[in-house]
């Protein structure tokens, strides 16, 4: 595999991680409202199910999304109402008032990775992107090479969040004052995006 091809994926790669998306509001808002040690859980479970996804996209099994309406839009379906339903749930607990001393409620990290591994498992979109990007890159008959890009992918996912939770910690004092408020525009959010995700055509 050339020097340039592999630079170029790693460039690519490092724009999908960096730009704010769905995975980007979940990290940042169980940092803000919960904490670092869920919000590492949250990118264990979203790296996860990238790994999972990759698999198959390395496999094949992906290519089912691209050839299959039903099967792209079921997955779709699926995700948007996961989304609706963590949006709808942090809505609802958001309307009583939190009192400033007051912790906020702290998940285990096994309920944080499920959040993170569920929200990317059932989103077609990190399926397609392994399907239609990969193959770019990948030296003819030299499928090995795709194991190494999917490595690099993750990994620059695993260095940017413990980044940006860390920047988040820091303001986490101050917006705690403001945490219902928070709650609510994350909330609202989460909903936007699931209904934005039923709504989407390839």
């Amino acid at each position: 595999m050339s020097t340039t091809a592999l630079l170029s994926f790693t460039l690519v790669a490092l724009l999908t991680v960096i730009t704010p998306g769905l995975e980007t509001l979940l990290v940042l808002r169980t940092a803000l409202l919960v904490g670092r040690r869920a919000a590492m859980g949250v990118v264990l479970g979203s790296t996860l199910g990238c790994l999972v996804w990759a698999t198959a996209g390395l496999v094949g099994l992906t290519a089912l999304l691209q050839a299959s309406e039903l099967a792209y839009n079921i997955v779709r379906w699926l995700g948007a109402a996961y989304l609706i339903y963590l949006g709808v749930k942090a809505l609802w607990n958001s309307r009583r008032p939190a009192e400033l001393d007051e912790p906020a409620p702290v998940p285990s990290v096994r309920a944080a990775v499920r959040v993170g591994l569920l929200t990317n498992l059932l989103n077609p979109k990190p399926g397609v992107f392994y399907i239609s990007l990969l193959p770019q890159f990948l030296p003819v008959g030299q499928p090995a090479w795709g194991g190494v890009l999917v490595a690099i992918h993750l990994g620059i996912g695993l260095l940017w969040f413990p980044i940006l939770i860390t920047a988040a910690g820091r303001a986490r004092a101050f917006l705690l004052r403001q945490r219902n408020v928070l709650d609510r525009i994350s909330a609202s959010a989460l909903i936007a995006f699931g209904v934005k995700t039923a709504a989407d055509a390839r």
